[in-house]
């Protein structure tokens, strides 16, 4: 896993994160907590996307530079990463809507 794929997952969990918060606002943290939840949540989820699907999805034909960083290695990291912060912070919401009661 290298840095740049961890850090479209950190970007695309907090905004994932952020969206899950705004469309289900009975489970939203607000905007730092659903930040927080989704960053957590998108390095679980980009994390488990790779493993299942592996770091070399595309063929190198489609390399973008010499480090060997493909298109399929980002479009994978931004869906685990949002999927899994979106997640994360239905759940953490979920919990702390069902402990206020």
């Amino acid at each position: 896993m290298d840095i740049v794929s961890i850090i479209i997952q950190l970007i695309s969990g907090a905004v994932g994160g952020n969206i899950a918060g705004a469309i289900l606002k009975n489970f939203s943290l607000g905007t730092t907590g659903n930040s927080i939840a989704g960053v957590i949540g998108g390095i679980v989820g980009g994390q488990i996307l790779n493993a299942i699907l592996g770091p070399g999805t595309v063929p190198d034909a489609t390399a973008t530079d010499a480090g060997g960083t493909d298109i399929g290695s980002i479009i994978s990291s931004l869906v685990g990463g949002g999927v899994g912060g979106g997640i994360l912070m239905i759940i953490v919401g979920m919990i702390r809507k069902g402990m206020g009661k």
